[in-house]
């Protein structure tokens, strides 16, 4: 016997609708709930606590470049597994599973482009490619963008994302702290700009080359930038470490950081930069 009977004929209960996946993201420093596209219309900022969640290399391309202006350049190159490393597993089967997961070649895109149609080279690594390490391809197109905003005298760009040195290729990974910097060092003689934008991570052998040598250093909220991890450091110095230690608040406050610029705001920033430098003339 039932327990409710309905008396009135004609009165139909909705059916109830399943909430498809993927509309929402659960932010990780407020725990705020945020559709998926209100957040990708904010630039992937949360809406609530400001918040900056990790985006892809493309990503910053849309957010930061003219419509259909960047044109990719050395876009082939590709790693090799040239000392047959492997740990958990093979380092060309890594590389293949990158390449998979990502549609990437490698850790880093660089091309030409504009920003309200001023002319720059642009670079930008993407973190879900092995980390956004650098091995000898990464810093093959660092050191052939730096090449190209010489040739064409215009500013170059670099957006970094990375846990540093590629471990899988050895001392060839860590020679290309020493190609990229000497390559800047060229550039900067010259009278080139180079702005370094620093995204969360930025850590280790980047930080010690060409991530921290431009001549205006630019961080997102809350990114952490610095060279060993807080975890690393913390055991080897047997110390507590200052509150936000390694944050891009904490940088800046010590002088390594020029600029803490939220990322919907990084555009019109880095126009207004680059229109200032075209205007005093001070570079080319």
């Amino acid at each position: 016997m039932a327990w409710f009977k309905r008396n009135k004929p004609g009165l139909n209960s909705a059916e109830k609708k399943e909430m498809p996946d993927g509309l929402w993201i659960k932010c990780n420093e407020c725990g705020e709930v945020i559709y998926k596209k209100q957040l990708r219309e904010n630039s992937y900022v949360c809406t609530q606590c400001g918040y900056h969640f990790k985006i892809s290399g493309q990503d910053y391309i849309d957010l930061i470049l003219d419509k259909g202006s960047f044109s990719e350049i050395a876009e082939n190159i590709e790693s090799v597994d040239f000392l047959n490393f492997k740990d958990k597993k093979k380092y060309s089967v890594r590389i293949a599973d990158a390449k998979k997961k990502t549609g990437l070649k490698d850790a880093i895109r660089i091309g030409e482009g504009k920003i309200k149609n001023n002319r720059i080279v642009f670079g930008v690594m993407d973190f879900s490619f092995i980390g956004g390490s650098m091995g000898s391809v990464v810093g093959e197109k660092v050191s052939r963008a730096i090449e190209r905003a010489r040739e064409l005298k215009t500013p170059l760009i670099i957006v970094s994302a990375t846990g540093g040195a590629r471990m899988m290729e050895s001392v060839i990974s860590l020679m290309q702290m020493a190609k990229t910097s000497s390559k800047l060092a060229r550039f900067s003689k010259e009278g080139g700009l180079y702005i370094s934008i620093l995204t969360n991570p930025t850590t280790a052998g980047v930080v010690a080359s060409y991530a921290m040598l431009g001549d205006i250093h630019i961080a997102e909220p809350g990114a952490l930038i610095g060279f060993a991890g807080p975890r690393v450091i913390k055991q080897t110095i047997g110390q507590d470490l200052p509150p936000g230690f390694q944050s891009s608040n904490f940088q800046m406050e010590h002088g390594f950081v020029d600029l803490i610029v939220k990322r919907t705001q990084m555009r019109e920033t880095l126009s207004k930069i680059l229109q200032f430098f075209v205007e005093t003339g001070d570079s080319y």
